[in-house]
């Protein structure tokens, strides 16, 4: 897969997707474009289970290309605002698992992008940012919301401070905050873990995160229970059982 701003390498079940827009790898246009075709090809892929996005060089992404602020001319916003949530949509709906491997700084755009993964790592000098306020902007209040109290969301978003990966650690934000050099090892650690699982009990798993995240308790553990059922037919559910009385690992199908 070869593309003009991203990298894309496939290893043991695991997808390593890499912004490649030096310096900054700053979003335009034909980014958003092609991390939508990625994300769609590898969440159908039977070659991958787990996927990680990450940055080249020393940023994660430092957000929009503000050389290609949409016109006023009618339409022009509108459609520029659909581009941009498909880009983040992508990569929250891919069926497979993304981890977010934050080297550098994750600004704006780039911090959505982040935030839209399922795990969140961070070396110790990637952190957040949105700096939308002190360039005359609004947005992402819903996606830094889902990841931070409320008191912290609206530091970020209304000072434009930046939050470090060893306090978006202490914070609950990130899962593991490491050395730089440590940094892809601890996200390959943690993909590799999620390729041995069942990949059908998998995305049963991150639907579930998806479709009940504003569900009530009840309704949403009703959901997860109709997913069960569902999978204790399937064949990576005999394959589970056989592995067991086998004493054995399982060997899972794509």
């Amino acid at each position: 897969m070869k593309f003009e701003t991203l990298d894309v390498a496939v290893n043991d079940y695991v997808a390593i997707v890499t912004f490649t827009r030096p310096p900054v790898n700053a979003q335009n246009n034909k980014l958003r474009e092609e991390i939508q075709v990625v994300m769609d090809s590898l969440g159908d892929r039977s070659d991958v289970r787990a996927i990680i996005l990450t940055g080249e060089g020393k940023a994660f992404s430092a957000g929009a290309d503000l050389s290609e602020r949409p016109t006023q001319d009618p339409g022009n916003y509108t459609a520029h605002n659909r581009r941009v949530r498909a880009s983040f949509d992508c990569i929250l709906e891919c069926p497979k698992p993304v981890i977010a491997a934050v080297n550098g700084p994750a600004i704006g755009a780039g911090c959505v992008s982040a935030l839209c993964c399922d795990i969140l790592l961070f070396s110790e000098k990637g952190y957040l940012q949105m700096t939308e306020v002190n360039v005359g902007l609004a947005g992402g209040v819903a996606h830094v919301r889902r990841h931070l109290g409320e008191s912290d969301a609206r530091l970020m978003l209304l000072t434009g401070r930046r939050f470090y990966g060893p306090d978006l650690y202490l914070k609950g934000v990130a899962s593991a905050c490491v050395a730089p050099e440590a940094l892809m090892d601890s996200a390959l650690d943690i993909a590799r873990d999620i390729a041995k699982a069942s990949p059908s009990a998998v995305r049963a798993a991150k639907s579930a995160f998806q479709i009940t995240e504003n569900l009530s308790v009840y309704e949403g553990y009703r959901f997860e229970q109709g997913n069960t059922k569902a999978l204790s037919t399937s064949e990576d559910t005999a394959e589970a059982m056989a592995a067991f009385r086998e004493k054995r690992a399982p060997v899972f199908k794509s």
